[in-house]
């Protein structure tokens, strides 16, 4: 009895070192998607043409420090507000918890910082009382969450700060382009979709299904990098086509 008894003990010995050596894994990947950086996924054509329905992005947390939005796993937990805070750029990407659901990721650009006043008039960007610089750059295909495509006027938009990003037009007189001026107050930040006609963004309110002025504290981190990228346009395909839909060209990009 004691030989069996002895024998159990290496085995049992094993598995909790196993279980250890498991936890450890968890424990080191749960800390690094809540502290250092986190992949998401881009559902939406709102960014385009910056992002494209499809990309996985990698948002680096550390940026604008931390706060209960950080976790890579959605708690309802007291707000505390952000530890090692820093303020977003004008001009960044950022990805964070929309207000009307945290549960929920979105990623637009900051445009509008505490104390910018902030409007739209005739289609561009106001800020400070000063027009972003727009110069066209051809035409574009904007795609829509089904997968249709139509054709959008594409420019390069610049923000006071010197800031250059692409932007699409669909039209010319969008039900969003003409806004009030706007002050954004402390703690809060004003995002725009680069795709400035199909964007529920700052100019919405968060009734209306849109982000309203961002709360600093919902912030996840910044969009630094896609890291990978598929049509989704493909699976409507043969599966025997469906490795064609990967974007090579767009894994291991900049986010600008």
């Amino acid at each position: 009895m004691s030989i069996n008894h002895e024998a159990l003990r290496p085995k049992a010995s094993g598995w909790r070192a196993q279980l250890v050596q498991l936890a450890g894994i968890v424990l080191v990947v749960f800390l690094g998607k809540g502290a250092l950086a986190e992949p998401f996924y881009v559902p939406s054509g709102s960014m385009e043409p910056t992002l494209q329905i499809g990309d996985a992005l990698l948002a680096t947390k550390f940026a604008y420090g931390y706060s209960t939005a950080s976790l890579p796993i959605q708690i309802n937990l007291p707000e505390t507000g952000r530890v090692f805070a820093e303020t977003p750029k004008r001009g960044d990407v950022v990805v964070f918890r929309w207000p009307g659901d945290r549960s929920q990721a979105w990623v637009k650009r900051v445009v509008g910082l505490p104390g910018d006043r902030v409007q739209m008039r005739q289609g561009q960007l106001f800020i400070n009382g000063r027009a972003a610089e727009l110069k066209p750059d051809g035409i574009g295909q904007a795609e829509d969450d089904n997968g249709a495509r139509e054709s959008a006027y594409r420019f390069i938009e610049t923000l006071p700060g010197g800031v250059s990003h692409e932007i699409f037009k669909l039209r010319d007189n969008g039900r969003l382009d003409n806004t009030p001026e706007v002050v954004v107050p402390p703690g809060r930040l004003f995002v725009m979709g680069d795709n400035r006609d199909n964007s529920a963004d700052s100019r919405v309110p968060v009734r209306d299904g849109g982000v309203g002025l961002l709360p600093m504290n919902d912030l996840v981190g910044r969009a630094d990098a896609v890291v990978a990228s598929w049509d989704l346009g493909i699976r409507h395909q043969p599966v025997s086509t469906w490795l064609s839909g990967f974007r090579l060209s767009r894994f291991f990009t900049s986010v600008h």
